[in-house]
Order: C-alpha cells, then sequence, then structure tokens
C-alpha cells in the first residue's frame, strides 16, 4: 500500500486531523534500538522518541512483557507481589521523601492524580505553571497549557513567564538579577490568587521546561520557587514525563535543576512503550488521595506494567546508561555548537545529556524566532535518515532526543548528516 493510500485510509477512520510529523509522513513498520525502518527497508534513526528510552524491540523489555502476558495479567483489585516490589523500587529512586505511588497509564493521568491529590491535601484550587507549559490533554490538567500571564482574575490557573536567559524577562542582568525577576513573577501570581480569595494548590513545572523549549534557567529560581510556593501552602508537583528517567544523565530532571518534589509524575519512559505512568508522594498525600477519590484505572498498577517497568530499570541499571547519557551527551552538544558556529540562525544551543535543543532564528541580532526555519532543518536531517522534530513555546527549537542506548557511533553519524545539513541551509 502506498503511503497517499494508507493516509488517505487514515483520515477515513481515524478522521483528519490527527498529527503527524514531517512534510512527507514516513510509513514506519519495524523497530531496533535507535533505527525505524519503513516497508522498503529504509531505515532512519530515531534521534527524537523517548518511549522506548532503552531502544526499540529491546529484547527484555519484549521478553518480560511476553513471559507476563503468558502467566497473568488482572486489575489492581488482587494482591500482587509484582507491583508492590515495582513501587518499592520506584520510590528508592527518588529518596526517603517519596514513600508511595498511584500507577497510571499516561503522563496526563499522573498529572490528573498529581493536581487532584494536591487539591486535596491544601483545600486549595489555584495552581501555577509556566505560560509555555504543556502537561496533558484532560480538562483540568489542560488547563494548563500555554496559559497567557495577562490570565483574566478569578482563574484557578496563573501562569509566569517561563525563565529563561536567552530571551531575558529584562535584558542586560545578572543572572542573579534575572532570577529575582522571575520570583517576582511567582509572588505576583501568589498576590493575586490572595486577592482573589483563590486558595493555593500548587505549582506543577518540568524541572527542564522541556516543553518551553528547554531554556537555561537562571540558577537558583527552581528551589526558590517552590520555597515560594510552600510558604503560601502549596505544594510543588514536578512532571519527570520528559526529564526523567536518565534523560539528563541523572535519574530525575529536578537533581539537575535543584528543586525537590512533594509530589512527582513520571510516564512516557517507564514502560519503553508499555502504557505506563505515576505519580508519586509521602504515604500521607497518597493515602489522602485514595481515602477522597476511590481511584481505580482498570489497566494501572498490574502485574504487566510492574513486569516491564522494572524490566526498563533493569537495563537503565545494569548497562550504566546513566553514565553513557552524560558522556555521550557532552560529546554531543559540543559538536553541535561546533557544528552551528558559524549557523547564524542557530543561535543557542543548550540542554542536559540527551536532551539537545537549538534555537532556531530568523535574525540573529532580533532573536526573532523562525519556526520554519526549525522545520525545514527537521525535514532536510529526515531525507538524510535522522528523525527529529521541532518543538518549544515558539515552536522554532530543533529537538534532539534520542533513545538512552544511543552511542558514540550512532552520534557520529548524526554529526555527520547534521554538518551536510547546517552547509546546506549555509548557503
Amino acid at each position: 500500500m502506498s503511503t497517499a493510500d494508507l493516509l488517505a485510509r487514515r483520515n477515513r477512520f481515524l478522521g483528519a486531523g490527527a498529527a503527524l510529523f514531517y512534510n512527507e509522513p514516513l510509513h514506519i513498520v519495524r523497530g531496533d534500538g535507535v533505527w525505524l525502518y519503513d516497508p522498503q527497508g529504509n531505515r532512519y534513526m530515531d534521534m527524537y522518541n523517548n518511549v522506548p528510552c532503552v531502544g526499540h524491540a529491546n529484547p527484555r523489555i519484549v521478553a518480560a512483557m511476553q513471559q507476563q502476558a503468558g502467566t497473568l495479567n488482572v486489575h489492581s483489585r488482587y494482591l500482587h507481589e509484582g507491583i508492590v516490589d515495582f513501587a518499592e523500587r520506584l520510590c528508592a529512586l527518588h529518596g526517603a521523601a517519596i514513600e508511595s505511588v498511584v500507577f497510571a497509564c499516561s503522563g496526563t493521568e499522573a498529572n490528573e492524580v498529581a493536581m487532584t491529590m494536591a487539591r486535596i491535601a491544601t483545600q486549595g484550587e489555584g495552581f501555577i505553571c509556566t505560560d509555555g507549559a504543556y502537561h496533558g490533554n484532560s480538562r483540568q490538567v489542560g488547563q494548563l497549557t500555554h496559559v497567557p500571564t495577562d490570565q483574566s482574575s478569578n482563574s484557578n490557573i496563573r501562569s509566569i513567564p517561563y525563565p529563561q536567559m536567552f530571551r531575558p524577562l529584562v535584558s542586560g542582568l545578572s543572572e542573579t538579577d534575572l532570577a529575582e525577576k522571575y520570583l517576582q513573577k511567582v509572588q505576583e501570581a501568589l498576590n493575586g490568587f490572595e486577592k482573589d480569595g483563590i486558595r493555593l494548590a500548587g505549582m506543577l513545572v518540568c524541572p527542564l521546561l522541556a516543553n518551553e523549549g528547554l531554556p537555561d534557567i537562571p540558577k537558583g529560581f527552581m528551589a526558590r520557587a517552590a520555597a515560594m510556593v510552600r510558604a503560601a501552602g502549596g505544594l510543588v508537583i514536578v512532571d519527570e514525563v520528559q526529564a526523567g528517567y536518565c534523560r539528563s544523565g541523572q535519574w530525575w530532571g529536578y537533581d539537575v535543576a535543584g528543586i525537590k518534589p512533594d509530589i512527582v509524575t513520571m510516564g512516557k519512559p517507564m514502560g519503553n512503550g508499555m502504557p505506563l505512568s505515576a505519580a508519586a508522594a509521602s504515604r500521607d498525600l497518597v493515602e489522602g488521595f485514595r481515602a477522597r477519590t476511590r481511584y481505580f484505572n482498570t489497566f494501572a498498577s498490574s502485574p504487566l506494567q510492574a513486569a516491564v517497568g522494572m524490566a526498563v530499570i533493569d537495563e537503565i541499571e545494569e548497562r550504566g546508561l546513566a553514565a553513557s547519557v552524560t558522556d555521550i551527551g557532552s560529546y554531543l552538544k559540543r559538536e553541535i555548537k561546533a557544528l552551528t558556529a558559524n549557523v547564524p540562525n542557530a543561535a543557542d544551543v543548550r540542554g542536559h545529556g540527551l536532551f539537545v535543543g537549538i534555537e532556531w532564528v530568523s535574525d540573529p541580532q532580533t532573536r526573532a524566532p523562525d519556526r520554519e526555519g526549525a522545520v525545514r532543518v527537521v525535514n532536510l536531517m529526515k531525507e538524510r535518515g535522522f528523525l527529529m522534530s521541532n518543538a518549544g513555546a515558539l515552536g522554532n527549537v530543533v529537538k534532539i532526543r534520542p533513545p538512552l542506548v544511543f552511542s558514540r557511533e550512532n552520534a557520529d553519524a548524526f554529526l555527520q548528516a547534521f554538518a551536510d545539513t547546517m552547509r546546506q541551509v549555509s548557503a
């Protein structure tokens, strides 16, 4: 079947408008490690997808899934040692403050649980987010998506300008003074809730600001913002759906950002393709949530989720992927900076571990964002067999996020193609 015919069928049975990557969509039929293959056997290096964090069709994950599915899979209203073992192991990866877990199937669900948990614990309704945030698709969580900073009064959601060094709130300030300016915006949001008689529930933030475009955050902002929220009676929810599971070279993005969560949410990479997510917190917070909601998810807290989730952690730990991410990620970012040094449109290269963003602009002096230019780079790289995407609050950040099993050899192949693309866009 041709790509055009498949697209027509897709539009008919899924409804036109379902999102697809690239100007000419890809038909993918097989994956292996960092590679994806089309029906003709052409291969593409996956430089974007953090769902298969330990690689497409990972043999350990496939075996764990097959063995458990061939033994037992039930919902959570039966006792099963595997899911308890998994919950215990997951909490231990966070430390003593995180004691209990509510499992779900998607990042949206995990953030939905976390927001409800915070509202129950604080008896508040108000949440602070950034103006470039995305945390999920449900009605409650979706209210945090790209909220304008001039949101009208009496709203339960208030946004702050996302803290960044590249397009700062005020130009010419030191990093310390810039952090203060952004912290003033947090205080303004807190003051607004108080003025309108809205009790604070908390703040929900990705510690690396992934959807905002992975900006360099003024040092000290995150920890101080969290302290301000707690002092006002709210809880701090850290969304690790993109930032976690060693993406940065550390297990959690909050360790990079210098922030500690009251509630932490996790998702995509937890199951390497198996629908698996979680919201975790102290036992008191989790039990308060359970007492008030009687939350039940048919496909969550299942033996199958547990078996796959344990296998993913085993792969990360036994293969030393955290150290590998740090090493190869540093090399990748350094070489990308070198290759873009004389490309005026590539105005900033930033990131952590195997998570790199390239800010694409139309004018390096004004730093005007160039979404179309970023899209062009992505499509040119796709033609060379490397899959990325554009992202960020302005859609102009070339987003590079390969599976954690990405090797030095993979990096060199990518860098050669990227060098060719930079020459092409600069011609």
